[in-house]
């Protein structure tokens, strides 16, 4: 199977089988998304949507948070890893987006990547889920998915080089979508220990699959 055959396959069966593809973090509007990818960061999606109402409750938006004290905030954040420099992120976040933003969530990776706590991979979180922009995010599922599956070539060794290659071999529309596929896929079915094959139906275009049987 050719690398555009592969693709077309897993696209096609995505399609069917998961057409409703989005992020499992809770949220209600772009500053609650930020905030909640930035505590998502090596922590489980189940943690943080037990602590960001707390969180929300209190500090509702930006301007409220950009006022919130390390001791403070601290006690609501202390049950997600990391977090010390979590708390330290989400107000000099805050207070960032309130004196350079004029309050507003910025929707460029550029931009939100000027924000304290946000890199690349939460940055292209928050255009493509908020935004729908054609930008992936490659966290440790999709990169461990992705070269697993044989979508990317195992030359990428860095989360931009797998980014690149997602981003260049998915039809554009498709994009913000099929990151979540691949999440979705990584947390449930292609686990990192004991990934369920059986259960796959990617396993016709799975070179990991086909190696395995091979042996």
């Amino acid at each position: 199977m050719t690398k555009k055959e592969r693709y077309a396959f897993i696209i096609s069966y995505f399609e069917q089988n998961m057409p409703i593809a989005e992020t499992e973090l809770e949220f209600e509007d772009p500053y609650e998304l930020l905030v909640a990818v930035i505590l998502s960061a090596q922590c489980t999606d189940k943690r943080v949507n037990i602590t960001t109402p707390g969180i929300f409750k209190k500090y509702p938006d930006v301007y409220a948070m950009s006022k919130a004290t390390i001791e403070e905030l601290f006690p609501l954040v202390k049950s997600i890893s990391y977090p010390n420099n979590k708390t330290k992120h989400l107000i000099g976040m805050a207070g960032k987006v309130v004196n350079d933003f004029n309050g507003k969530i910025p929707m460029t990776v550029d931009e939100l990547i000027q924000l304290p706590g946000v890199g690349r991979k939460t940055a292209n979180v928050i255009t493509s889920v908020i935004d729908r922009q054609p930008n992936m995010a490659v966290d440790t599922h999709v990169f461990r998915v992705s070269k697993r599956i044989g979508l990317v070539s195992q030359t990428a060794t860095t989360p931009l080089a797998v980014e690149k290659e997602l981003v260049k071999n998915i039809p554009q529309k498709l994009i913000h979508k099929a990151h979540h596929w691949l999440i979705l896929h990584g947390r449930y079915v292609c686990l990192a220990r004991n990934p369920k094959c059986d259960e796959c139906g990617l396993k016709p275009a799975c070179r990991f699959f086909q190696r395995k049987n091979a042996e």
